[in-house]
């Protein structure tokens, strides 16, 4: 096989191809003409002798003749050419045989005290080789050539390594893991995710104990495709079963096969599976798969995406083509399976499909575990608790909230994490840094204490709102307050239950309207997230009653390209009409149950304006015990709150995890920005 790394031979023709064109004079000695003295002392008498040089133990001198001169003579006799610039020794124009040197520096100085108008100069050097000027240039061009090199031909091929070389672009810039690239990373260290643990966990078992299944008649899948929202441990799943296969793996991201040259795509694809192939069994994992597997004719504008469906088409026939009866499975990670192509998702490419979803409580709490074991922690801190405070949280947030409350810890001095570190630490990645020394006029402080008050008091007295565990108007990021709820974790949503999350959510501009009787800029989160809801409830959910049993929701991402609607004009101002009804319902519901314990809500506003700060046993004292909840003031949650202990805020789901949709992420706070 062909070593692209070896001595390349076209180099060493190229530097004599050059020294031939730009240095004749160095190929050839009669390049300078020879004259005699009688003519050199004819020159010297005419001073047109600019120097002389004497070569030592020698009896030849190197003549250089004056610029003038040099014009005058140049229509008789061809000089040889000058280096360029500067680079080489100057020749000389003319040598001398002078004899005796006595005899002739007695000669040159008589000339030259006759006649004080020349100014030749002597000087006495050694003995010049013809090979020195040679020697130099091609010196100074190989430096010129390395440069050139390392500029237009590793840097355009973007990077060292194998493919940082022009003649090794094409080759697969995949990470191999192998006996000698141990990962450190095992099953162990992934927790949360034991559905998509146990079908990993089969293909490495298949690789390692094959007759196992092949006696029964099994084949060993092609490929395995993780699918999940970011942050939820795709790619540590994919690292623990490099750590675990004990079989060469292969790791890379889709935009490694993106390069500036056409075909470098596809040439990397299939040294990509050359090498796997090579080493088989062995594991292939591209993360970011979508960067390379987008459906194909979509979006193509005068052949743009033709580079990237050629690598597309290469990774499908190397996947399931001739020739691929091989033991090497492909993994790959993605959180836009919906845009993938259909022929790379079908059975015999990618024969499973994992779901890696957001974890739930129990999972959650054995993320913590993972977690924590690296962090000095006091007694206060329980995990069932932070497990609790965190719904909707990734497994990344997660890991986040640990090395959040480690600083805080560190910054406040203490000797180990405790508890309200962790409750500091979740305030502060959903709300933002809170800002106590900005400066707030006292009318605006006062609107946003009823405007937060007025979603506690809508939230607290509607069924299905989500339970309120703290309001404050100490202006956090870019809010100037926020209302942190603990949203039910449920699998499916009412429309009751979003009619009611909207009112809530429009509690804010309603209490400003009663209290204030106008509103303001305040609640611009609050309405751009009534309106996802209430358009996601008449065109995804079929939840209107006018608009009927019609889903506009395109699951298959076809819709992404499209400049048309699914629908036409007059279905449209239906919607319109609709949504803008739902709102507008709800808005006024909300007017009308603040404006009927408008007491209770003034006595709420004062309270938050004093303390800044208000907890769940703050409205259990001004509107008592939800009467349809009972179950939930037995929860520990309660039993927190009711000692004064900040907690985290999120916001309830107003949709259905089954459709993948979400109008409003899940962990997100309520923050009104002024």
């Amino acid at each position: 096989m062909k070593n692209n790394k070896g001595f390349n031979w076209f180099y060493l023709i190229f530097a004599g191809v050059l020294l031939m064109l730009f240095f004749p004079s160095l190929m050839s000695s009669s390049g300078v003409k020879k004259i005699d003295e009688k003519g050199f002392y004819t020159l010297l008498t005419q001073n047109k002798v600019k120097k002389v040089i004497v070569l030592k133990d020698t009896d030849v001198a190197e003549v250089f003749l004056t610029l003038e001169s040099k014009k005058e003579l140049a229509s008789e006799a061809k000089k040889a050419p000058s280096p360029m610039m500067g680079f080489a020794k100057e020749n000389p124009d003319y040598t001398v045989n002078i004899g005796d040197l006595k005899y002739f520096q007695e000669r040159y100085n008589k000339i030259t005290d006759a006649n004080p108008n020349i100014k030749t100069s002597m000087t006495f050097d050694n003995e010049n080789s013809p090979w020195s000027g040679f020697i130099i240039n091609i010196a100074v061009w190989l430096a010129i050539m390395v440069l050139f090199y390392y500029i237009f031909f590793r840097k355009m091929a973007g990077g060292g390594g194998g493919g940082g070389q022009i003649f090794n672009i094409g080759k697969s810039r995949a990470k191999v893991f192998d006996e000698k690239e141990k990962v450190n990373v095992s099953f162990k260290d992934v927790a949360g995710l034991e559905g998509a643990k146990e079908e990993v966990q089969e293909v490495v078992d298949f690789l390692k104990n094959s007759d196992k299944y092949t006696r029964l008649g099994g084949k060993i899948p092609k490929g395995v495709l993780l699918v999940g929202p970011p942050g939820t441990g795709k790619t540590l799943l994919a690292k623990a079963v490099a750590g675990e296969a004990k079989v060469p793996f292969f790791s890379l991201s889709g935009s490694d096969f993106v390069e500036m040259f056409v075909g470098v795509g596809a040439s990397r694809v299939r040294d990509l599976f050359a090498q796997a192939k090579a080493k088989s069994p062995a594991i292939i994992f591209i993360d970011e798969i979508d960067a390379i597997g987008r459906a194909r004719g979509k979006g193509n504008i005068t052949g743009g995406n033709d580079e990237r469906e050629n690598t597309l088409n290469q990774l499908l026939t190397e996947m399931d083509g001739f020739g691929t009866d091989t033991n090497v499975i492909v993994m790959a990670a993605t959180n836009r399976a919906d845009i993938l192509d259909k022929a790379l998702m079908r059975a015999g490419r990618f024969d499973r499909s994992i779901y890696v979803d957001l974890p739930e409580l129990h999972e959650r709490k054995q993320i913590f575990n993972v977690h924590l074991a690296k962090i000095k922690m006091d007694d206060s801190v329980d995990v069932d608790f932070l497990a609790k405070q965190t719904p909707g949280f990734s497994g990344a947030d997660i890991a986040n909230v640990c090395n959040e409350a480690a600083l805080i810890a560190a910054r406040n001095s203490h000797e180990s994490v405790n508890k309200q570190d962790f409750l500091d630490a979740v305030d502060r990645i959903i709300g933002g840094l809170e800002k106590k020394n900005k400066a707030i006029k006292p009318s605006e402080k006062k609107r946003v204490a009823f405007h937060e008050a007025g979603h506690a008091t809508i939230s607290w007295l509607v069924e299905h709102a989500a339970p309120l565990l703290k309001v404050t108007i100490v202006p956090r990021g870019r809010s100037l307050g926020a209302a942190w709820y603990l949203p039910e974790e449920r699998q499916l949503t009412t429309t009751q239950q979003m009619l009611d999350e909207m009112c809530a959510t429009l509690g804010g501009r309603a209490a400003e309207q009663v209290v204030f009787n106008t509103i303001s800029t305040g609640a611009l989160s609050d309405l751009e997230r009534v309106t996802k809801q209430a358009q996601a409830m008449v065109t995804i959910y079929g939840l209107s009653d006018v608009v009927g049993n019609l889903s506009y929701y395109d699951s298959s991402g076809q819709s992404e390209y499209s400049f048309g609607k699914p629908y036409s004009e007059e279905t449209a101002k239906v919607i319109d009409k609709e949504i803008s009804k739902i709102i507008e319902n709800q808005y006024q519901r909300a007017i009308e149950i603040l404006a009927n314990n408008r007491d209770k809500l003034d006595a709420l506003a004062n309270k938050l304006l004093d303390k800044e700060v208000i907890f769940r046993e703050d409205l259990e004292e001004i509107f008592g015990k939800r009467a349809w909840d009972p179950e939930l003031t037995e929860q520990p949650v309660t039993n927190v709150v009711e000692e004064k202990e900040e907690q985290q805020s999120t916001e309830p789901s107003s949709t259905s995890p089954e459709d993948n949709i979400s109008t409003e992420d899940s962990t997100k706070s309520t923050n009104q920005e002024v």
